[in-house]
């Protein structure tokens, strides 16, 4: 944890790391496809957030969140569309689970 302090300066430890998850629908099955809808979570913060906060997307493709320092955790299993129902609009079935332990500032832990 060498290193790592909270939002308000002080050093960070295993007990102040939350979890941010952010979940990312993609116009295919390929991480390099574009993001089309998203939502994201932040455990450090009292705050509560809505899906739909933010009208851009925190990022244009799943491999960019990588290469942001953002952790998959899960990937929708791809299944083939039943006979005659391709074209139908359904739910979203390219759905990605990112998640990052970021520290949380004091003023949160002190209310947990």
């Amino acid at each position: 944890m060498s290193g790592v302090v909270t939002a308000d300066g002080g050093p960070a430890t295993s007990q102040s790391l939350r979890q941010q998850v952010l979940v990312l629908y993609l116009a295919t099955s390929a991480l390099t496809a574009r993001v089309v809808s998203w939502a994201f979570y932040d455990g450090t913060t009292d705050e509560d957030s809505e899906t739909g906060d933010n009208p851009e997307a925190p990022y244009a493709t799943g491999l960019d969140a990588l290469r942001a320092g953002w952790r998959l955790l899960s990937a929708a299993p791809i299944l083939p569309a039943s006979p005659g129902l391709d074209h139908v609009t359904s739910y979203q079935k390219f759905e990605f689970f990112f998640e990052r332990m970021v520290a949380a500032p004091a003023r949160v832990l002190e209310n947990v």
